[in-house]
């Protein structure tokens, strides 16, 4: 039998190179758990902001201009005339296109059982206090396409927002090199309901939903993972004019294994983080160096065999293969990276997933790949990247909705807290808010009680 072939390149074999995390001082523990340099560096930062001027003051113009320069297209129009979904829709694999319904119909019973409710409640006699929700009323969808469609992100974003009532969803994804945009894309739009979609990328995808322009409107929100460009923009906007569902740049994985994982199982989740982009990130954590030892074997083994082996080498450099203890402490240092997908392929995950406390999407056992969460288990892929698990969730529902509160309080209800209120607006010095409530009854502080 014919030896499998084993990719031995020195930036392949970065994951090889195991670090025993008892053995590092603080700031050595730090520099190991980084990100990527690139993610955030001057060059982006300032080419974002020159992209964003440049679509603010110039709006189509500039859009096309951009898109010539970045994607080598010369656009005539920039909206998706109805006819392309009609031929998408005949162009693509009838099993591709039955897999995305089934993939919607999970989608959706996941985020109709978590979905906010409206409620009220009076919280003393005749004051009652409620929440209702609103959609948002205009979104914008950012897909990317630099080196794969990701039409399934167009199910993760299109299913919550079509549940959450969204009167308008624009999308936008960078277009093919003949001008047109994914079948896949356009087959999972169509799908979802939505029907506006334009052949704009990057950080100008950004600029034109947020600012808008002739051709396409502003949003009040945009949603969608992107590249350090896309996730630059996203930022800078944000502190602008729009809202944004969260910072959600390069993929990345943390595993943690035990030595009765599978090395082989181990490996692909690694690699298939690795394939998204040479900026991804994957980190392996395990008390087990033979288990570690063995992940590197078939890491090589299976790069070997795909097309995307390059890009996965180049994202393999930002690896890192961490030996500990015991697992308390993979959780512990998992927590404190804060990953997008974190996966427990140990011998009992559930014992584990009490301890996890920042992390995107958790993937238990040796049977639950990340690619599932990816496309079609149910849960959402938008996720926080860059160690903002630590304060964001992902995509839901509730990302598509604005909470309103409303209270109503009747004569006797103001009376009954409104010395309360008083007392709290004189201690603020704010002596017009204490007015406005006794305006009302007419009489002194501590009088209302």
């Amino acid at each position: 039998m014919k030896a499998p072939t084993v990719i031995s390149d020195p930036i392949a074999e970065s994951l090889a190179q195991t670090v025993v995390w008892n053995d590092l001082d603080e700031r050595a523990r730090a520099a190991l758990l980084a990100r990527p340099p690139s993610a955030r560096s001057t060059d982006i930062l300032e080419g974002v902001a020159r992209i964003l001027a440049q679509v603010r003051a110039d709006g189509d113009v500039a859009l096309r201009a951009l898109t010539l320069r970045f994607d080598g297209v010369a656009l005539q129009a920039l909206a998706i005339a109805e006819g392309a979904f009609e031929a998408a829709e005949r162009r693509v694999d009838p099993g591709l296109r039955a897999a995305m319904v089934a993939a919607i119909g999970r989608i959706e019973t996941f985020h109709k059982s978590g979905m906010s409710c409206e409620y009220a409640i009076d919280t003393a006699p005749g004051v009652r206090c409620e929440r209702m929700l609103r959609p948002i009323d205009r979104v914008g969808l950012y897909v990317p396409a630099g080196s794969a469609p990701l039409f399934s992100t167009v199910l993760m974003l299109g299913v919550p927002a079509r549940l959450a009532g969204c009167d308008e969803v624009i999308l936008c994804t960078p277009p093919r090199a003949d001008g047109n945009i994914d079948d896949a894309v356009l087959v999972a739009a169509r799908l979802c309901g939505i029907h506006r979609v334009f052949a704009i990328g990057g950080a100008q995808a950004i600029a034109a939903m947020a600012y808008g322009c002739a051709s396409v409107p502003a949003c009040d929100k945009l949603f969608g993972p992107g590249n350090a460009w896309v996730t630059e923009a996203k930022r800078q906007v944000a502190m602008e004019t729009c809202a944004i569902d969260m910072p959600a740049g390069p993929s990345e994985v943390l595993v943690i294994a035990d030595a009765a994982a599978r090395p082989d199982f181990v490996a692909a989740d690694l690699l298939a983080q690795a394939e998204h982009g040479p900026d991804s990130q994957v980190v392996l954590i395990s008390d087990s160096h033979t288990l570690i030892d063995n992940v590197r074997t078939q890491a090589g083994i299976q790069l070997a065999q795909l097309p995307r082996r390059t890009i996965a080498s180049r994202a393999l450099a930002h690896s890192r293969a961490i030996r500990v203890g015991d697992l308390a402490t993979a959780v512990s240092i998992s927590n404190r990276y804060a990953p997008e997908h974190l996966i427990l392929q140990v011998a009992n995950p559930r014992e584990l997933l009490a301890s996890v406390r920042a992390a995107g999407s958790v993937f238990l056992g040796a049977f639950s790949p990340e690619s599932a969460g990816d496309y079609c288990s149910g849960t959402n892929h938008v996720l926080p990247t860059d160690g903002w698990a630590r304060s964001s969730s992902g995509v839901s529902v509730a990302s598509f909705q604005r909470a309103i509160t409303v209270q109503e309080l009747s004569m006797a209800g103001l009376a009954q807290i409104g010395g309360d209120a008083v007392l709290m607006a004189e201690a603020e010095g704010l002596r017009a808010h204490a007015d406005a409530v006794r305006v009302r009854v007419n009489v002194s502080p501590g009088a209302l009680a």
